[in-house]
């Protein structure tokens, strides 16, 4: 028989641990250089900006500094996006053992 209280204790562990996983996330951190580590770019899991340097001797060549900055921000937003997907299949995968039909499901 389909129990709803078991169901919706398992929907609200479920949702305990999304909450804390984004949690986790939020606080790591990804940093991607370009230039040879003239440029330095970090994000927070969040995809936000956390920090920026800039080697000086990029200051007077603008066009070099935007390829720079442009490479070294796709590089660590790739990493944030990465981190989203592995910490989501990684939570995915302890519901494998997921026993639908003590749920009556």
């Amino acid at each position: 028989m389909f129990d709803e209280q078991n169901l919706k204790n398992l929907f609200g562990d479920i949702q305990k641990n999304l909450e804390s996983m984004q949690e986790k996330t939020k606080e790591s951190i990804f940093t991607a250089k370009s230039g040879g580590g003239l440029v330095s770019v970090s994000m927070n899991g969040s995809g936000e900006v956390i920090d920026l340097n800039i080697d000086e001797s990029l200051l007077e060549d603008r066009e070099s500094l935007q390829i720079l900055l442009i490479s070294a921000i796709n590089e660590v937003s790739k990493s944030v996006e990465e981190n989203k997907k592995n910490t989501a299949l990684g939570m995915l995968g302890g519901l494998g053992g997921f026993d639908f039909k003590k749920f009556g499901i």
